[in-house]
């Protein structure tokens, strides 16, 4: 890249604090959960001088208040490609494949995110970017109908496409293109209450899901939720009320540990808000939802599994009451079947982890990976939880159904369709376990060449 060309990373940092900025306005209540999350987590860094300790040697820290993602739903093949486009320009790739109709809503996704160590730390921006599948519409009419509106329409405005095919042909974007894409790409995810479909057809579509009515129904994908990062959502979850904010009424993912795994999330109701619809109507939509997640460690293969048939396990025996702190009781006996000691999830092969040589300790003899066990217990090499970047498609569908309201809807389950998912994305998805063995096997071999050194 020309050196008079602005980083991926600076416009992937700037188009997150725009964004933030424009959804601060756009729903009061996010600034509310930005103020609430960010006093929380100083309180946590405050009282665990060893998690700050952590997340300081892992260069984790500046990070925390910075990290956002959102969440948009694309209608058609040709809206998802151009976003691949229009996310490569901030450095964003496709990670994962998730397949939400196993959960009854009627999309699949992926998430557009930075993939290298530098990039996750300048800007760990993320964007779960779902397909609307409009063949899981049973009725033939109304199948017709949502494509019918969703062909007249064009997210994505002029310039941006002309910026976006710029960046491509030169590699990079000036500082004055780069600002411009960067407010020219906010138009798509701008928030209008006007809809381009009459209020009939909106009612037919959302009586078949409502989520299909929000992705079809209006001019564009608005973002649906931008999510901040915190480290205790226990602890957020139970303030929210005190701030005016109606969480959702139990915390997905795992339980609370001492170690930290995969991803929890929690959020507020969504809005009901007033559209005025193209044949002048006015009616009430609900879609935009303030969302928090806490993140803990990657998990191998071996430790998804593990995971996976936990959450089985704890969803065949769920108690009926509804609320946080029995479900989180029923998790955590589940839960006690997987180690929480990071030295266990290590030596047992479940978690991801970053290595790094520990300056001044000398090794005698040759050094090989057999050895990295009796290294760490050397003091020679120190290891740092490798924080899990993705999602899990259990919980993104449990945030939808909660905020979307209804029951879900089983004759959608279907098998997951990753090759149509790629054909209409135009590339195909990174594989996320094999991007954080790829991590953490480049962190060991640096750390063992730098002893060896």
């Amino acid at each position: 890249m020309c050196s008079a060309y602005v980083s991926s990373d600076e416009i992937r940092d700037q188009f997150s604090r725009a964004m933030s900025a424009m959804y601060q306005q756009e729903v009061p209540q996010y600034g509310t959960l930005l103020s609430l999350v960010e006093a929380v987590n100083q309180e946590v860094l405050a009282a665990n001088p060893e998690l700050k300790s952590e997340l300081q040697n892992g260069d984790e820290l500046a990070r925390i208040n910075v990290e956002r993602h959102g969440a948009i739903r694309a209608g058609s093949p040709d809206e998802l490609a151009m976003l691949r486009r229009m996310f490569a320009v901030m450095g964003m790739e496709p990670v994962g494949y998730y397949d939400l109709s196993t959960a009854g809503v009627p999309v699949h996704s992926t998430a557009f995110r930075p993939v290298a160590d530098s990039a996750l730390k300048r800007n760990p921006f993320r964007v779960f970017t779902s397909l609307l599948r409009l063949e899981l519409i049973e009725k033939a009419e109304l199948r017709e109908q949502a494509s019918e509106i969703l062909s007249a329409r064009d997210i994505f405005t002029a310039n941006v496409k002309t910026l976006i095919g710029r960046f491509e042909q030169q590699g990079g974007l000036s500082t004055d293109d780069a600002k411009q894409f960067v407010q020219e790409a906010l138009e798509t995810f701008r928030w209008h209450d006007n809809a381009t479909a009459d209020l009939a057809a909106y009612e037919r579509l959302h009586d078949e899901h409502r989520l299909i009515a929000d992705v079809v129904c209006f001019r564009g994908p608005h973002i649906n939720h931008l999510t901040p990062r915190t480290l205790d959502i226990d602890e957020v979850q139970r303030r929210m009320p005190s701030v005016g904010i109606d969480p959702k009424a139990t915390i997905e993912g795992p339980p609370r540990r001492d170690c930290p795994i995969l991803l929890r999330q929690t959020s507020f109701k969504a809005l009901e808000e007033t559209i005025a619809f193209a044949d002048a109507a006015e009616g009430k939509h609900t879609a935009r939802f303030g969302e928090i997640e806490q993140r803990g460690i990657a998990l191998t293969r071996k430790g998804r599994e593990l995971y996976d048939r936990l959450l089985a396990v704890a969803k065949e025996s769920a108690p009926q009451v509804a609320n946080n702190d029995a479900h989180q009781a029923h998790l955590s006996a589940v839960f006690k079947d997987f180690p929480d000691a990071y030295e266990d999830l290590r030596r047992e092969g479940l978690a991801f982890f970053h290595y790094q040589a520990v300056q001044g300790v000398s090794v005698q003899g040759p050094i090989s990976v057999e050895q990295v066990d009796s290294l760490i217990d050397q003091g020679a090499l120190s290891v740092t939880p490798m924080i899990y970047e993705d999602f899990l498609p259990v919980s993104a569908a449990g945030i939808f159904q909660s905020n979307l309201g209804g029951s879900s809807h089983d004759h959608y389950a279907s098998s997951a369709s990753q090759q149509e998912f790629e054909q209409a994305l135009g590339s195909a998805v990174i594989d996320e376990i094999a991007l954080y063995t790829q991590r953490q096997q480049a962190s060991l071999e640096q750390a063992l060449a730098q002893l060896a050194g």
